[in-house]
C-alpha cells in the first residue's frame, strides 16, 4: 500500500511550523543563517516564508565571519498561532533583537 505524494506533503506541511537552517561558514564555524515559517501548500509545493536571515558582512582580522542576523520585516502568522495557544505577542515583536532570543544566546550581531 502506498500513500499518495500529495498526502505526505500535506502531513509534513501541517506538522512543521519553523525551519531553522544552519550553515558551515568559511571560517569553519556553524551559524544559523535562516529562520523560515511553513505557511501551507500551493498545489503540490510546500510554501515557506523567511522570517530572519543572516547577512554576512565580511571576514574579521582574526579570520572569523562577521555578520548580522536580521528580520526580513515580513510579519509571520506566528502571532495568530501563539494567540490560539494562549500567548500574546506585541505588534512590533519581530525586530532584530528578537532574532537573538529565537537562537538562545548572544546578540543579533555575530562576530
Amino acid at each position: 500500500m502506498s500513500i499518495p505524494e500529495k498526502s505526505v506533503r500535506q502531513q509534513i506541511a501541517s506538522a512543521i511550523t519553523i525551519v531553522v537552517q544552519a550553515t558551515r561558514m568559511s571560517d569553519g564555524t556553524r551559524k544559523v543563517t535562516s529562520v523560515s515559517e511553513i505557511t501551507g501548500m500551493e498545489e503540490n509545493v510546500i510554501s515557506m516564508q523567511e522570517i530572519f536571515a543572516f547577512n554576512k558582512k565580511g571576514i574579521g582580522p582574526d579570520g572569523k565571519v562577521i555578520g548580522v542576523f536580521q528580520p526580513t520585516h515580513i510579519r509571520p502568522p506566528i502571532p495568530g498561532t501563539a494567540a490560539s495557544l494562549g500567548y500574546r505577542l506585541a505588534a512590533d515583536s519581530v525586530r532584530a533583537r528578537d532574532a537573538s532570543q529565537l537562537i538562545g544566546k548572544g546578540a543579533a550581531r555575530w562576530e
